[in-house]
């Protein structure tokens, strides 16, 4: 998975990937100071993870990844090429997901590029110029359709309907993830075009440390002008969860946490959520040599699974051994769940459920 950390200039986008990554962008107290977008990849928080290699004690664990992107502001006029506008615009086509940051505080000390303190306005701003660019691509697709819908072409004539239907919609400032398509329409005509605005996005409310747990009137209004769309929000004070990253010690972590009323850091939270949205989950390997998560998509079958490890596993796929991981944990390893009668064998018509311990048996 890879998602892109998408903003106005100075909201605390690259706070934010500082903390999520340990790979460090550059952070400072004015615009553009992120111009080539910086590239983290960072774990999955997963407490299963860890249970599983306390019983099988392995060689080495690896958690499940996610690939973060840093992208440079955005400002108005971005759709015609505005500051940094068309590679940032290019490096969003780029991403499966958006974590959209929007600055929720005032502070008189950090300036905005927009000189006052409203999410709604920002949050409006980069619609705006997504949608402006979802219109340009949207156009020369329709010049296209068009002609072919001309001849009679009945595929052509029902393309060009649904099209009409994201036209009309971006023309009145909505986000293609929010127009009214059935899923077939989505699935044939729309997705095949990547539109920006299409993307899942999560919203990244950043607050100051007293709105940490309990949000503020910034963070109501983001809720309200979202409503209508499939995103998820989340309220995180970033500069917060930056010192938080720092601290090496995990009692000082979870007292620092603690006195802010949460119950886990931001880092776990935000892919947690971004993992809701984009529909994934994760299922699990487990040996002498390694413990190891894996990402699939919710309602991938056992063939789609074990092809995420390597394209030969799908191709040869015979059957998968899955052990579900509460019956694991309870019995403690695989030769006492098999005893127990615990261990079912699957083949390819299996829906991979999350958290499922599995062996593939394959041949090429």
């Amino acid at each position: 998975m890879k998602a892109g950390i998408v903003g106005l200039p100075n909201v605390g986008k690259s706070t934010l990937f500082n903390c999520l990554s340990s790979a460090k962008a550059q952070s400072a107290n004015y615009p553009f100071c992120t111009i080539e977008p910086n590239v983290g990849v960072i774990n999955v928080p997963d407490q299963r993870l860890t249970k599983l290699a306390e019983i099988v004690k392995p060689q080495r664990v690896q958690a499940a990844i996610v690939e973060i992107v840093d992208i440079a502001g955005l400002v108005k006029g971005a759709s015609k090429g505005e500051g940094l506008g068309n590679k940032f615009l290019g490096n969003i086509r780029e991403t499966d997901a958006v974590i959209h940051v929007l600055r929720c505080f005032e502070n008189e000390n950090i300036t905005h590029v927009e000189t006052s303190i409203d999410p709604v306005r920002d949050k409006e701003i980069i619609d705006f110029e997504l949608q402006l660019k979802d219109l340009e691509s949207l156009d020369k697709r329709l010049e296209k359709v068009k002609r072919a819908a001309r001849t009679g072409d009945k595929v052509a004539q029902k393309e060009l309907d649904t099209l009409v239907k994201v036209k009309t919609g971006l023309e009145s400032a909505e986000s293609v993830r929010a127009i009214e398509l059935s899923p077939d329409e989505r699935k044939e005509y729309v997705k095949p075009l990547q539109f920006l605005t299409d993307k899942p996005v999560l919203y990244v409310c950043n607050v100051d440390e007293v709105s940490a747990s309990k949000g503020n009137i910034f963070v109501d209004a983001v809720k309200e002008a979202i409503k209508d769309e499939d995103a998820e929000v989340l309220v995180l004070a970033v500069a917060t969860e930056a010192d938080i990253a720092e601290l090496e010690d995990y009692e000082e972590k979870e007292l620092f946490l603690e006195e802010l009323g949460l119950q886990e850091a931001g880092a776990a939270r935000l892919i947690k959520s971004a993992y809701k949205l984009l529909d994934l989950q994760t299922y699990f390997t487990a040996g002498e040599k390694e413990v190891r998560a894996w990402t699939i998509n919710v309602g991938d079958k056992a063939p789609q699974a074990a092809g995420v490890i390597h394209t030969d596993f799908e191709k040869g796929f015979i059957r998968a051994e899955v052990i579900k991981y509460d019956d694991f944990i309870f019995y403690g390893s695989e030769a006492k769940v098999k005893e127990a009668g615990k261990l079912s064998v699957e083949g390819k018509e299996y829906i991979v459920q999350d958290g499922d311990m599995m062996n593939f048996r394959f041949n090429v």
